[in-house]
């Protein structure tokens, strides 16, 4: 607890740099947010945002860089790239992201789509799975990839279902927001060779879908239909309804782009009848089941004698991805609050009570609160941070991202989070990183706007927590090739809206729509709610930044080795944009690794001077290296 006293009082010592001398009057002038009203909340979403990007005080997405695939790796402890694992922090940072981590992250999950089931491809180890075609996978890494849940009862495990349909979300997603016409046809076949995979679980007589053991998104935890003959079948699981309509939506959109109306036609009347199966999975209060067995048998009725547990992951997605509507989502959200056990330490858990239904006695790894069941994953806070900012619960994220802001003030981001997410998974590591963690910082920046991509242009819903009354964001979102820069004033319904200084009429009370073809390449966008004035020319676009030469250490070592290759490197990007050759991955790869350099020595000075106390031996140490592996790495991949 004392060094969780100290690790704070540094965290103070570093923030309290980043806001106005004029805190009485409620002024912040952070790294990425500037703003009015509520400082602590503004510090706390220009912290989230710090943690996308190089940061000389926390971790942050670079250091899960890998050379050996040119992209990102669940974790030092965890070589490959998973879906679930990834699905939330990857989700909720897209619009954020830029080059190269934009081609990092492709290239990750191109580990599923290079790989994906033919029915010719065998993967999974010695298990020899040959995977149907369309099929995705739980986790993939060169000539590696497995196609079921690997934990557990393996045998009995179905195809990863569920897994299959948040790579369909992920990928159209992150196509729809860089309307890449080249990379929408190469991946689109693909796209639609995982929805015909998934079409074949749906039930033509109620329009659900089937999935046996581990079909799951957070599998193994769900076991499906136990039959009287204690053997295990399939059952009609709500996550891959839910999660496939979100699919869908966004395939839809992509066809659009595509300019293919026969496959338009042909997957909203696949959406139509999946959303029709939906009433059949939902409960009388109005959320959702966990799955329905083919007998009738209904799982995950809060309170029910049997299978009496509430399932937050379906739920809180059908919130975050909008499947459920307004009204529905608002009594979802109500039975979450009503369960205190959901989010005993501010983070929402897989479950609660224990689950009676897995095909294992909950005890070890598979007891209450520790692994899939009840544990804390962040990547599902992730969708949960959506859903509270969607439905203006802003509190509830505040504190969710707090207890995680806990964990990263100790290098401690790891997952699972156990004892109910009060406690690391892996505690005898020096530190922990593990990508999940970054759902909840990634979290909090996109709530924000929430980002409705389409074919014909992108909604915004301001999503503003109710203390602050101006809000600034000082980087830029992707919009194709088009860069927003956001900013609001006010709080209530929308009342007017400036497109760079100039009136914009596309608006009502919730959201603006920005068509592609009439949005500026540069948009500075003002979005004015209930009585406030619009301000004059704001907000403002950042100049282009450009990259010094290294303040190099005087001391020889490592440090040292690091600063001069970064350097060599700085003078390669400079001779890069003397030719005016910089507009693409190669170019934004070179930044980044100076951009990492510069910060590292940047952490390096801090600690010297006494303004970043340090962690616990041998936590500090391994701090330390992480930032100069990941600047060796990033050097190493830029060579390959």
């Amino acid at each position: 607890m004392a060094m969780r006293r100290v690790m704070s009082l540094a965290f103070i010592m570093i923030g309290a740099m980043a806001v106005s001398k004029s805190k009485a009057e409620g002024v912040f002038h952070g790294k990425y947010f500037h703003g009015k009203g509520d400082v602590e909340y503004l510090k706390l979403l220009d912290v989230s945002r710090r943690m996308l990007d190089p940061d000389p005080e926390f971790q942050s997405l670079p250091m899960f860089y890998t050379p050996a695939w040119n992209g990102l790796v669940e974790g030092p402890t965890w070589g490959a790239w998973w879906i679930q694992n990834s699905y939330g922090p990857t989700y909720c940072a897209l619009p954020i992201l830029a080059e190269p981590m934009l081609t990092f992250l492709q290239n990750s999950q191109d580990l599923w789509f290079d790989q994906m089931g033919d029915g010719k491809r065998v993967g999974g180890g010695d298990w020899k799975w040959v995977a149907p075609d369309g099929c995705l996978c739980d986790a993939a890494a060169p000539n590696w990839i497995y196609y079921k849940q690997g934990d557990g009862r393996i045998e009995l495990h179905d195809w990863g279902m569920e897994f299959t349909a948040a790579g369909l979300v992920l990928q159209s997603e992150l196509l729809l927001i860089s309307r890449d016409s080249e990379a929408i046809a190469h991946y689109l076949p693909m796209l639609e060779r995982v929805a015909n995979f998934i079409e074949t679980r749906r039930d033509p007589a109620n329009n659900l879908f089937l999935a046996g053991p581990a079909g799951n998104l957070l599998a193994p935890s769900y076991a499906g239909y136990k039959k009287p003959d204690g053997t295990y079948d399939k059952a009609y699981l709500a996550g891959l309804s839910i999660t496939y309509i979100a699919g869908l939506d966004r395939l839809i959109e992509l066809e659009k782009l595509a300019g293919d109306s026969d496959k338009v036609a042909l997957y909203t009347e696949r959406r139509k009848l999946a959303q029709s199966g939906l009433p059949k999975l939902t409960t009388e209060e109005g959320y959702f089941l966990k799955y329905l067995d083919p007998d009738g048998t209904r799982h995950g009725v809060f309170g029910a004698d049997k299978h009496g547990y509430f399932e937050a992951v379906c739920n809180h997605d059908a919130i975050c991805f909008r499947v459920a509507g307004d009204q529905q989502a608002r009594k979802i959200y109500d039975k979450i609050a009503s369960i205190p056990g959901l989010r005993p330490y501010d983070l929402i858990i897989t479950n609660y009570p224990s689950l009676d239904d897995m095909y294992i006695e909950p005890t070890g790894l598979w007891q209450f609160g520790t692994w899939v069941n009840g544990g804390h994953w962040t990547t599902c806070e992730a969708r949960m941070i959506m859903a509270y900012f969607r439905l203006g619960k802003y509190e509830d994220a505040r504190r969710a991202m707090e207890k995680i802001l806990d964990y990263a003030r100790r290098f401690r981001l790891d997952n699972p989070l156990v004892k109910f997410g009060d406690e690391v998974y892996q505690p005898k590591e020096p530190i922990n990183t593990v990508y999940d963690s970054w759902g909840a910082p990634a979290g909090m920046v996109r709530g924000l706007f929430e980002y409705l991509y389409r074919a014909d242009g992108l909604t915004l819903l301001p999503h503003i927590p109710t203390g602050i009354t101006e809000l600034e964001q000082r980087f830029p979102v992707r919009f194709g090739k088009k860069q927003l820069y956001l900013a609001t004033v006010g709080n209530g319904p929308i009342s007017a809206v400036r497109m760079n200084g100039k009136p914009w009429k596309l608006f009502d009370k919730q959201s603006v729509f920005l068509p592609y073809a009439k949005t500026p390449d540069h948009a500075s966008l003002q979005i004015v709610m209930g009585t406030a004035k619009p301000r004059g020319s704001w907000p403002t676009v950042p100049k282009a930044s450009t990259t010094p030469p290294l303040r190099v250490p005087v001391e020889p070592g490592e440090l040292k080795d690091l600063a001069d290759r970064g350097e060599k490197i700085r003078a390669f990007r400079a001779r890069l944009l003397a030719e005016g050759l910089d507009g693409g991955y190669v170019g934004e790869h070179a930044r980044l690794i100076a951009d990492w350099i510069a910060t590292t020595l940047d952490r390096h000075r801090l600690e010297t001077d006494g303004k970043l106390l340090p962690l616990p031996e041998p936590s500090q140490s391994a701090a330390d290296k992480v930032f100069l592996d990941t600047g060796n790495k990033l050097c190493d991949g830029l060579a390959k």
